[in-house]
């Protein structure tokens, strides 16, 4: 399939338009995970700018992260996106039981290391199943050494299931098991219509929502096939990442919507109180889970201050994409090499001629 019928398919036949609408990536490229599959990458912005990479959630695509992408790459940043295992364009896997938190991780590492230059760090951020990924790739090589700092938004580490408000029983037990029945739901979503509109806007978003970020929503999680749903859905359902994030060390945000049904605040708070550098907790007001679509300045403006506290001193890059100072440093080495070379022979030949003269 093309890339403009796989992205259509994707967008669906009245797709996301205006600041919702994906932005033509500035180039491409395909990334290899751990178990030999190959899925798209996209780059957005110039090369000279400092990255972020960004992993989005469960049942969205890289366009959940559009308006968050536009207001980033206007700024001066070059955002690096990818589809999760099994949407937008990333393949699914072949069974059910292959989907898991360590494929998480290996796709993001894959990311990060085919899109990033090698030395080259970059702030990396994930919402809700994103923000799981970095959790999951935690203690990982590539994460440690890429990751300048880190943004987990609107996420959580255990008890998904108990604590989530979608379905408000009083009782714990309850709402574990009828949330767990709901994440791991097989019925197809079919059409978007005004009655699922209303649901997933009761679900996912704050009061009130904007018309345009309902629509936007309801149009990104219908394109999510219903096997991929249910299967990932699955793996959140017996979440527990919680001994994984003290070891994120890099400078990390915690961003969380006040009225999040999905992963309420007090995930958020434990996750600050786990992490071993948080830079503090962002609360949205009024918001619900789809911070990045509700309010897509104020996630931005958190991820640009990180680049500004975390990766300023980051290197430029050249057009070649090689860090300048490593071009410099690699120039001086051939310099002083050369310089060593040639006093070594000159001092070669002042013994061999003193030698000489002595042997006279």
């Amino acid at each position: 399939m093309s890339r403009t019928s796989a992205r259509a398919r994707t967008k669906g036949a009245t797709g996301p338009t205006g600041r919702y609408a994906l932005p033509a990536p500035t180039r491409e490229l395909t990334a290899r995970s751990g178990d030999g599959v190959r899925f798209p990458v996209e780059v957005h912005g110039r090369e000279s700018d400092p990255a972020v990479v960004l992993a989005h959630g469960w049942t969205c695509s890289t366009l959940f992260w559009a308006p968050v992408i536009r207001e980033l790459t206007a700024s001066g940043h070059r955002v690096i996106v990818y589809d999760q295992r099994g949407h937008g364009r990333s393949p699914a896997a072949a069974t059910p039981m292959a989907y898991s938190t360590a494929m998480l991780a290996d796709d993001l590492c894959a990311v990060l290391d085919a899109a990033l230059e090698p030395g080259e760090r970059a702030v990396i951020g994930g919402h809700s199943m994103g923000g799981m990924t970095l959790m999951a790739a935690a203690g990982r090589e590539q994460l440690r050494e890429r990751g300048a700092a880190l943004m987990l938004c609107s996420t959580g580490a255990e008890h998904l299931t108990g604590e989530a408000r979608v379905l408000p029983f009083r009782s714990e037990r309850v709402r574990r098991i009828t949330h767990r029945a709901l994440l791991g739901s097989s019925a197809p979503l079919g059409p978007v219509t005004s009655l699922t509109r209303k649901a997933l806007a009761y679900g996912t978003l704050g009061p009130d929502p904007d018309p345009v970020v309902v629509e936007t929503t309801a149009r990104i999680v219908h394109a999510c096939p219903t096997r991929v749903r249910s299967a990932w859905g699955g793996v959140l359902a017996g979440l527990d990442l919680s001994a994984k994030v003290p070891r994120l060390d890099a400078p990390t945000a915690v961003v969380i919507g006040t009225h999040d049904r999905l992963t309420p605040l007090p995930h958020a708070h434990r996750l600050a109180a786990l992490l071993p550098a948080c830079t503090g907790v962002h609360q949205l007001a009024r918001r619900g889970h789809m911070t990045p679509l509700e309010e897509p300045e104020t996630v931005a403006e958190v991820l640009a201050r990180l680049v500004r506290d975390h990766l300023a001193a980051a290197p430029a890059r050249t057009a070649a994409g090689v860090p300048a100072d490593a071009r410099a440093h690699a120039a001086n080495t051939a310099s002083a090499a050369s310089t060593a070379s040639t006093a070594n022979k000159a001092n070669k030949a002042t013994t061999a001629n003193t030698t000489k003269k002595e042997s006279a």
